[in-house]
């Protein structure tokens, strides 16, 4: 699964490298350990251009019958992303871009879990696949919000962990914006490990485990 990410770059440099206009006021940035049930920053293409706006990150379908349902959908399997109920209709007309420079996952040894931090090997900002829908209450509440997609390890990430998101190339990333592609099969044959030799991991502090812990600190090299 991911499950905790980065984004440690300036919100105006976010905007430039998508040619994005704010959707949301609202978006800080950076932010060094982004976790589940939070509002993140995502990249939705409307037809004419992209935005840029903040989405709950744990997917809650129009059709749930209570708001508390996205804390069970933070990722969307690409192997069955077209098959579960909560993400089929979704892959063909509501795609979106999860910005992040970095994801962290915990590898296990015997009693004791070591977090890494996986990174480009370039540092520079990747694109994880997500789709989104919202949520309309019985009030009229609405909440929009977002899951990332995941898929086998690359080589890299597997001596970690079993999944990794699926990191879109910079010339798919259109293709998967795009409100005009509805090709099922050519967008799920996006969804692919990325390449490990562009990728690197490192050993971080065990404080990223908690929430509460968002200072610059957590993406430091540890011996």
């Amino acid at each position: 699964m991911c499950g905790r990410y980065t984004i440690t770059i300036t919100l105006e440099e976010l905007l430039a490298l998508y040619e994005a206009e704010m959707a949301d006021a609202a978006i800080v940035l950076p932010r060094f350990n982004i976790a589940p049930m939070q509002e993140v920053p995502v990249i939705i293409h409307d037809g004419k251009r992209n935005r840029l706006g903040q989405l709950r990150w744990g997917l809650l379908p129009y059709w749930a019958k209570a708001d508390d349902w996205g804390a069970k959908a933070i990722n969307a399997r690409a192997e069955t992303v077209k098959e579960k109920p909560a993400f089929r209709t979704l892959l063909t007309r509501k795609r979106c871009i999860v910005p992040a420079d970095g994801f962290y996952e915990w590898k296990r040894s015997g009693k004791d879990k070591q977090p890494y931090r996986i990174v480009l090997r370039d540092g520079g900002l990747f694109a994880m696949a997500g789709l989104y829908d919202t949520w309309i209450g019985p009030d009229g509440k609405k909440i929009s919000t977002v899951t990332v997609i995941t898929t086998a390890p690359n080589e890299l990430v597997a001596d970690i962990h079993n999944r990794m998101p699926v990191i879109l190339r910079r010339e798919d990333e259109a293709a998967w914006l795009s409100r005009d592609n509805q090709d099922q099969d050519a967008l799920l044959d996006l969804l692919k490990p990325y390449d490990a030799s562009q990728m690197r991991a490192y050993k971080v502090s065990s404080a990223v485990g908690n929430v509460r812990n968002v200072s610059e600190d957590l993406i430091k090299e540890v011996k």
